[in-house]
């Protein structure tokens, strides 16, 4: 397997990679057809990525496979963020206005049993 998401016979419709993908496949000897999106069929297709990306972190076995996968999401977060008002400062701003009105997870605080009151 290429580390796309192939069907049964090795094909891949319609998945968002990263720009230097089809230079790698096509070196391999694979054939593809590319398209380029537009900004929000862009917008969309990051969305679907950083869902795909986050599973995989979750799913990583090992701390260096951890690191991959993090460093996958982060591309996606900042491709992302290059897309909006502010960039990725905006994104930096927000995240830490977050944890300064709500904290961290530096804590390692894990709620149970809320009932909102």
């Amino acid at each position: 397997m290429s580390g796309l998401n192939e069907d049964p016979r090795g094909r891949v419709d319609g998945k968002l990679v990263r720009d230097r993908i089809p230079e790698i496949v096509s070196a391999q000897g694979a054939t593809y057809t590319v398209r380029l999106l537009d900004d929000a069929e862009f917008r969309s297709a990051l969305l679907a990525k950083i869902q795909e990306e986050a599973v995989e972190a979750a799913e990583a076995t090992d701390d260096q496979h951890l690191v991959e996968e993090l460093a996958d999401v982060l591309e996606v977060v900042h491709a992302l963020a290059a897309g909006l008002v502010g960039g990725l400062d905006n994104v930096e701003a927000a995240r830490m206005r977050k944890r300064a009105e709500r904290g961290g997870f530096d804590g390692r605080v894990l709620m149970s049993d809320y009932r909102p009151g």
